[in-house]
């Protein structure tokens, strides 16, 4: 299934995707969907970030090919960082290009969605956690982005987390192609058996250390090929089975614009 979070009739729900075509839900993450026997044309309905998680937990340096293209040394356990929940915008939203920043990346990554709480769970058990994967975009401000390892201030910019379009919620984590487009262009693409920490691994990891909850990201990592984005830039994050997210890029309005 192809779970989608949107506004219709100034009302928000969750919905089903099915083509152009959306089967409206009742129900919320952490208690279950069901259908209502509704639907509305996906043309009348505004796509919202599919959660709004409490927290994005984010791993760095976790694609193989992005290790070798960076000159890191391969990590002996999860790069581990987090962004605010003020930093998630729905495919089609702006980011913003801070004005106290001169150089910001793009960063394609999956991103894996928690189903239900998640504490201290083993690696086996992981799958029953998660309620499935989503397009994430990690925009980075990489001037703000210390040598030490302080990833959080760079990466938690309002506007840095486009997740979208959907959840699809039936999917093999450790087979995914995902490929970012700049302006049309191809600039990263690889697979997700590339990750040197696949997401079972990661959700086993992360929730002995914080329980994971309903709603909650994952973000696992960008491949190589990461670079800079402009004000009038289209950054699309494209991962199989899951779709595209689409997002350009306006400079930030300053005190006094």
């Amino acid at each position: 299934m192809k779970l989608i979070r949107y506004q219709f009739e100034e009302k928000i729900e969750f919905g089903s995707l099915e083509d152009q075509t959306v089967r409206r839900l009742k129900g919320d993450i952490e208690s279950g969907f069901s259908e209502t026997g509704e639907t509305v044309p996906l043309c009348r309905v505004r796509l919202l970030s599919p959660v709004m998680p409490k927290k994005a937990v984010c791993i760095g340096l976790n694609y193989k090919d992005h290790i070798a293209e960076s000159g890191a040394k391969t990590p002996d356990s999860p790069v581990v960082f987090l962004k605010p929940s003020t930093a998630v915008i729905a495919p089609q939203q702006e980011i913003e290009y801070p004005a106290i920043s001169s150089h910001v990346d793009y960063e394609g990554e999956l991103a894996v969605v928690i189903g239900k709480r998640a504490k201290r769970v083993e690696k086996a058990d992981a799958p029953k956690y998660i309620l499935g994967y989503t397009c994430a975009n990690d925009v980075s401000a990489r001037d703000y982005q210390p040598a030490d390892g302080q990833w959080t201030i760079a990466k938690g910019f309002d506007t840095f987390l486009p997740l979208g379009p959907c959840i699809q919620t039936q999917a093999d984590p450790t087979e995914l192609e995902i490929r970012t487009y700049l302006n049309g262009r191809l600039v990263q693409h690889s697979n997700t058996s590339q990750l040197l920490f696949q997401p079972y691994e990661l959700v086993s990891y992360l929730s002995q250390i914080m329980t994971l909850e309903p709603g909650d990201v994952i973000l696992t990592g960008t491949p190589s090929g990461v670079g800079a984005i402009h004000p009038g830039d289209v950054v699309d994050v494209e991962i199989g089975r899951i779709g595209r997210l689409t997002n350009t890029v306006k400079a930030a309005q300053t005190q006094c614009d």
